[in-house]
């Protein structure tokens, strides 16, 4: 699961700088289709502190993504009042926000936790997490710090921006597999057994499992 927080002041003018920093955190992750609708759902969540608690409120906008869904977060102090999905006439332009979050995500709603409320919503990532990929998603992440210091730093510093970060980040991420993969050959010969008959089982089990949409990211 990756998580980015930001804590800022609901302003106005605050908008458009967290729109840019969303578009890059989301580029980096490797959803650019969930742009155009996270940047949406974080200018209503905002708009929305802005008009019922003030501005100037200080406030922590929280993305996260467990693959198969992106999450937005927007805490605030005021446990007071929740937001309420109300009917506005077509001809008000306020009382729109929510129901324009909820004609664009996957689900919403609002929690509390100590000293804050949490106004969140859902994003659908079109990805099929499954088991398999959550584990190796965790084992990539415990072992690249090790893969970077046993191997060199042969992954790339991972710097720039839109689609050539993306293509950057998705090749180091393949390529820490590939050590990941090779080490645990060396380890099965260390123990006597042969890498060549586990490396034909593997195949054998992942040809029989059905395909998933997944992706590097």
């Amino acid at each position: 699961m990756r998580r980015w927080e930001l804590p800022f002041p609901a302003e106005p003018e605050e908008v458009a700088a967290l729109r840019r920093a969303v578009r890059t955190r989301l580029t980096l992750w490797g959803f650019p289709e969930l742009i155009d609708e996270a940047q949406l759902c974080v200018s209503e969540l905002v708009a929305n502190v802005i008009t019922h608690v003030g501005a100037g409120t200080p406030v922590t906008l929280s993305v996260s993504t467990n693959r198969t869904r992106l999450r937005i977060e927007l805490a605030d102090p005021d446990t007071r009042a929740l937001p309420t999905l109300l009917s506005a006439p077509d001809d008000h332009e306020s009382g729109r926000g929510l129901a324009l979050l909820d004609a664009v995500t996957a689900g919403w709603g609002v929690y509390l936790r100590p000293g804050a409320k949490v106004t969140w919503c859902e994003l659908d990532t079109g990805l099929t997490g499954g088991a398999h990929v959550t584990r190796a998603d965790a084992l990539l992440t415990l072992y690249g710090s090790g893969c970077d210091s046993d191997h060199g730093s042969g992954h790339g510093s991972g710097h720039g921006s839109g689609h050539g970060a993306v293509r950057a980040t998705r090749a180091a991420t393949a390529e820490t597999a590939v050590h990941l993969i090779t080490d645990v050959l060396h380890w099965l010969r260390a123990h006597g057994h042969d890498p060549d008959t586990a490396l034909e089982h593997a195949r054998k089990r992942f040809r029989a499992m059905p395909a998933q949409a997944t992706r590097w990211n």
